[in-house]
């Protein structure tokens, strides 16, 4: 062990000690997921920000469908190969060692599953599928990515792109793109994500409610906790009196909450703890 690594640990014992004797419940963010090329909307890791598109304006104008569809699929082939870091691997190891009860995620990117995590709470959906609009049928990105290509032969899609934190790239123009349908209806179609201006379905709050409260302790990676998601979460937390740790490199909205704040990567610190904790 190195002395970075000696230091670390040090650093982490009496975050160990308090969570000695406690299952833990975690909450992330796109923090977690920066050290997988993917990233996050503010801080750290962040790209240039943009407004995004909230859900009344994509539902609102076919011109905006255009701008979303063209950009999300320019940017899907890396966005869609991104793998798990040492942070999520981590997280699945806390969990299959007994020690994690699972992860409430505010990421998209389903890689919390790709690193083995068994039970997760994607709070503001997933990537991974697509829905229809009219019907309700659900498809996934994979096969509405061949379906683009297939209606826009002409398109170029670069190896190399400027991800957005959502996996999209901003297009130059989206004159002459054709849209996906729905193949059974040939509606509209939508990602399965939570939207700006989209509220989290009732069902899928309360799961992440039972996950929590099936954990003694949170530890929340990667999440400047600055959408409402994260900090109803944290207000759960408190009213339970359950120890709170926050481990992100910038500050974040529940910081004078928190038993213990780390500012430092996540995928540096996670790992250090799975050592400590198992």
């Amino acid at each position: 062990m190195n002395s970075s690594s000696t230091s670390l640990h040090a650093q982490l014992e009496p975050v160990a000690e308090l969570l000695a004797d406690r299952r833990i419940a975690f909450l992330t963010g796109a923090g977690l997921s920066t050290d997988s090329g993917i990233p996050a909307y503010r801080g750290a890791g962040s790209t240039p920000r943009r407004t995004p598109m909230t859900v009344q304006t994509f539902l609102g104008s076919e011109d905006a469908q255009r701008r979303y569809w063209l950009g999300g699929h320019l940017g899907w082939r890396s966005f869609g190969t991104a793998v798990a870091n040492p942070g999520h691997r981590a997280i699945a190891g806390l969990e299959r060692a007994g020690r994690a009860v699972g992860a409430i995620t505010q990421n998209v990117d389903g890689l919390h599953l790709a690193a083995g995590s068994a039970r997760v709470v994607e709070l503001h959906g997933t990537m991974r599928t697509v829905l229809c609009l009219h019907c309700g049928q659900s498809f996934s990105r994979d096969a509405v990515a061949a379906q683009i290509e297939e209606r826009n032969v002409w398109l170029d899609v670069p190896d190399d792109v400027l991800l957005g934190p959502d996996g999209d790239v901003r297009p130059e123009t989206t004159e002459g793109f054709v849209l996906p349908v729905c193949t059974v209806c040939a509606g509209p179609l939508k990602p399965d994500v939570v939207f700006f201006g989209e509220y989290i379905p009732t069902e899928r709050f309360a799961t992440a409610e039972a996950l929590l409260r099936s954990g003694d302790a949170l530890i929340v990676a990667g999440s400047s906790l600055v959408v409402n998601s994260g900090i109803r979460i944290i207000e759960r937390a408190r009213r339970r009196s359950l120890p709170i740790v926050i481990i992100n490199l910038e500050p974040t909205r529940a910081d004078a909450w928190a038993s213990a704040t780390i500012a430092a990567s996540t995928s540096l610190v996670l790992p250090a703890l799975l050592e400590l904790l198992t």
